[in-house]
């Protein structure tokens, strides 16, 4: 019987050790599902805050480039009109000269 129990006892332990091992993960499951609890109720809670920013974030981004467009089309046709006036200016210098 002795060598019964000796070839069970190898069994018990790795039982044993298998048995910590689940506690252990049950831990630690229990810890990761509080934090992704709590991280969820944070994310609710700021968007709770933020109510529809995203939209107006969007909102503003579009409204930021359609003013850099017109700002960019507005510094292209006051270039022109510098140089249309440039030109005037050297055509009159010429006239006024003859």
């Amino acid at each position: 019987m002795s060598s019964e129990s000796d070839s069970a006892r190898p069994e018990i332990v790795a039982f044993q050790e298998l048995s910590l091992l689940v506690r252990h993960l049950e831990d630690e499951l229990a810890t990761f599902r509080k934090r992704a609890l709590a991280a969820e109720s944070r994310i609710k809670e700021l968007e709770a805050l933020s109510g529809d920013e995203p939209a107006d974030v969007v909102a503003l981004a579009r409204e930021n480039a359609d003013l850099k467009k017109r700002l960019d089309a507005a510094t292209a046709r006051t270039r022109q009109l510098l140089e249309r006036v440039r030109f005037v200016r050297q055509q009159g210098g010429r006239g006024g000269e003859k």
